[in-house]
């Protein structure tokens, strides 16, 4: 590929599945943006999406593809993109994240390969302060 192609390199962006309690005190997991970076992103799209196979019978499954939007974030900030369902923790979740540093864009695919998002690969996530899977 063409050097002019690829584009900047994406540091100290990540993306991360936190693991939460409600006020029924059940397990919620919620998919959050953290910036790491110094600077102030902006015009924030991210697209999501899972997609794998049914082990049993060998089908395909996908699900929908959201997308979601946010203006700005702040160095050291994290926003919530989207709530996630355990049932999905099988599939590869994906999440393409493209935003703006003052006039350059920058995008990633963060993937979440199945049976990834589980107990034993939980830490404490950055910013949050809670318990999570993180990739950057």
């Amino acid at each position: 590929m063409r050097e002019e192609l690829k584009g900047p390199v994406v540091e100290n962006i990540g993306v991360a599945v936190v693991q939460l309690e409600n006020e029924l005190n059940e397990k919620i997991y919620e998919v959050y943006l953290l910036n790491l970076r110094e600077d102030i992103i902006e015009g924030i799209i991210i697209t999501s999406k899972g997609y794998g196979e049914n082990p049993e019978t060998g089908e395909k499954i996908k699900t929908s593809t959201l997308r979601h939007s946010l203006e700005v974030m702040l160095p050291n900030e994290a926003a919530k993109i989207e709530p996630i369902m355990e049932d999905v923790f099988g599939l590869a979740n994906e999440y393409w994240v493209s935003f703006w540093i003052n006039e350059t864009m920058y995008d990633k695919k963060f993937v979440f390969v199945p049976e990834s998002i589980s107990e034993q690969n939980m830490s404490k996530i950055p910013v949050l302060g809670e318990k999570g899977v993180m990739i950057i």
